[in-house]
């Protein structure tokens, strides 16, 4: 793919519209934000395996400022909500900010909850955050200045000894298997120089899904019969789904999705 292959903000802008536009409404809404249209099962083993990963930063401490990064339908804005936090979420899509916020609100949480649209590449809200939470963006951002110019804007964002919480594709050795024109699975060690260059320091590292099962289907996935496809795929989730919710934290160099906690270098 070249760098005139990249799709622009404009183009993603409509890829997630049509995301939020077909999904964002049905259920949890985890076909829009987690893999899109997969079925329900396969993104619920995603949504697990991100909670487990995630659950330190999910409980944080009444009144914390935080600033979530393609909050999508606001699963986890509303959680940090529910947890007492003050939450700004930013998305892309106007589809996705009005879904969150008709989510917040049936959840009761709308006065600690303010969604904004807004391009991650190009944010400037004029203040800062303790906390900033930001999952499987980056990946989607293919190109690389935008990707930088992400973390450039977070960095920015970050309160004095706040903490930046990243959750990526970013297997510890390059697996471009599936990579498309949407996303873009960066090598850890990628991530590692765009921290340095934004001026960030990472803190801690930890894995998300070890068994490397799904990302050796999912190319072919769309390939298959349908009947034969979902069938691996169950049992593909079926078999990673315990194995990856109790080792991933053991075991961070084998996973395909990491989380980085950064904070101001």
């Amino acid at each position: 793919m070249t760098t005139s292959d990249h799709p622009g903000p404009i183009a993603l802008q409509r890829y997630w519209d049509d995301r939020a536009q077909r999904f964002a409404g049905v259920g949890d809404g985890l076909a829009a934000v987690c893999s899109y249209g997969m079925p329900s099962f396969y993104n619920g083993y995603i949504q697990l395996t991100q909670r487990a990963a995630l659950r330190h930063w999910l409980r944080p401490p009444p009144g914390t400022t935080v600033l979530e990064i393609g909050c999508g339908v606001g699963r986890w804005s509303r959680q940090l909500a529910v947890a007492g936090a003050r939450v700004t979420g930013v998305d892309l899509s106007s589809h996705m900010i009005a879904e969150a916020g008709r989510r917040a609100a049936a959840t009761g949480v709308s006065a600690l909850c303010e969604f904004i649209e807004g391009d991650a590449a190009q944010l400037d809200l004029g203040r800062r955050f303790d906390r900033i939470l930001c999952v499987t963006v980056l990946q989607h951002i293919v190109h690389p200045d935008r990707m930088q110019a992400a973390l450039d804007s977070m960095r920015r964002h970050l309160a004095p000894g706040g903490r930046l919480v990243l959750l990526e594709a970013a297997p510890s050795a390059p697996d471009h298997r599936c990579d498309s024109g949407t996303f873009i699975a960066r090598p850890e060690s990628c991530y590692r120089t765009a921290f340095a260059s934004a001026g960030l320091r990472c803190l801690t590292t930890s894995g998300v899904d070890p068994l490397p099962l799904k990302s050796r289907l999912l190319p072919r996935y769309r390939a298959l019969p349908p009947s034969v496809a979902t069938t691996a795929l169950f049992g593909i989730t079926l078999v990673s789904l315990p194995f990856d919710v109790m080792l991933a934290p053991l075991m961070p160099t084998r996973s395909w999705h990491k989380v980085f906690v950064l904070t101001a270098a």
